[in-house]
């Protein structure tokens, strides 16, 4: 098939390029001619909340990736859309995740379906986002209606696709792993690379720092005198996209700041592996979630996890299987963390994330879309 792909992808940085691009190449692997479209202007820098929008690493090889499409720019949706349609691709894939998009994404389409040829599958990360706006549902609702076929990553989100059309075809088909960023490295070379020492287990919070993500619940959590002794840390790693001084307050409250390494910044691809080699858990203490790219990375490095009870974690990972589902309570979390450290199961738990996994493979997500047209 002729496919082409709509969304973030190199030049620009994150889990939504990185998806794009895996996804192309799963794609192509079986044969199927792909372009990805991505941005020319992804976000005006006024609103984008991060240092930049674009990736250190290098490109990616052997994809076709064109930047064509301005995302404030009316004008540039016709166009963008009218140069789409006129190639003919028999299938369009485009990630939904932000109603800020909507009418963007939704102009494009309503272009290429005018051939009366393309059919439109989305994969909707947040149909209703986190954080919410107003007019996120004009939006939304703009967007989805040249959409032919729906695939959610998690239950929730098939919910939230259900309440706005009950008519068109949509399926559950959960985020494969993010196998796309090199093999896992001995606990050694991961700690020499990261000047972490040795003699202390480590967890992790991995990802960009926002409110829901409940950094805060980690910290007051991490506070339980319980840890004190026994030489445990907490990394948190990764760029704030909320206000710092909330978190940095908090961890001046509890006298954690010499149990607590921060790297505030972006984590290249290149990086992620040491980050994930290096921890003993990945601690995901969600307020709300529909599902984490977290969690497929954490998996990819087989990785035990501790994740709050919200949207489709708790389906991601099974309690006591792959780690501890919690509430979202610091004394909660804080009686996983210890168990985790105590009870010793990280040798069954990652005996089961070997298993477990295997739902998750970008050749099913690949038959799920193919499928679906």
């Amino acid at each position: 098939m002729k496919i082409a792909i709509i969304g973030s992808a190199y030049p620009f940085r994150g889990g939504l390029a990185t998806y794009n691009e895996r996804l192309a190449e799963e794609l192509m692997s079986k044969g199927h001619d792909v372009i990805i479209y991505t941005f020319s202007l992804q976000y005006p820098n006024f609103l984008f909340p991060g240092k930049t929008q674009y990736s250190e690493d290098d490109s990616p090889e052997n994809l076709k990736i064109v930047q064509l499409i301005n995302s404030i720019n009316p004008f540039n949706w016709i166009s963008s859309g009218n140069k789409i349609k006129k190639t003919k691709p028999d299938l369009v894939i485009i990630k939904f995740w932000i109603p800020f998009m909507g009418a963007c994404f939704g102009t494009i389409l309503r272009r290429i379906k005018s051939n009366k040829f393309t059919k439109v599958v989305t994969i909707v990360d947040n149909l209703i986002p986190h954080e919410s706006r107003i007019g996120d549902r004009i939006l939304t609702k703009y967007f989805i209606r040249p959409v032919d076929k729906f695939i959610a990553m998690s239950n929730n989100v098939l919910k939230e696709i259900e309440s706005l059309d009950t008519v068109k075809p949509k399926i559950l088909s959960p985020h494969p792993i993010f196998d796309n960023f090199g093999d896992p490295v001995s606990k050694e070379e991961a700690h020499r690379k990261l000047g972490l020492s040795p003699e202390y287990k480590y967890l992790l919070f991995f990802g960009l720092i926002r409110d829901y993500k409940g950094l805060d619940l980690l910290i007051e959590a991490f506070a339980d005198k319980r840890f004190r002794n026994q030489k445990i840390k907490l990394i948190i790693a990764g760029e704030y996209y909320s206000d710092k001084s909330k978190y940095i307050n908090l961890i001046q409250q509890y006298h954690l700041a010499e149990d607590i390494i921060q790297v505030d910044k972006f984590i290249l691809n290149s990086d992620i592996k040491f980050y994930f080699s290096a921890a003993d858990v990945v601690v995901q203490p969600y307020k709300s979630a529909t599902q984490s790219g977290v969690t497929q990375i954490a998996y990819h490095f087989n990785k035990p996890m501790i994740v709050t009870n919200v949207g489709g974690l708790p389906q991601m990972c099974p309690n006591e299987k792959v780690g501890y589902v919690v509430a979202p309570k610091p004394n909660e979390i804080a009686d996983a963390i210890f168990n985790f450290f105590n009870i010793h199961h990280q040798e069954k738990f990652i005996a089961n994330i070997i298993e477990e996994k295997k739902k998750y493979s970008w050749d099913i997500l690949v038959s799920n879309i193919i499928n679906q047209v």
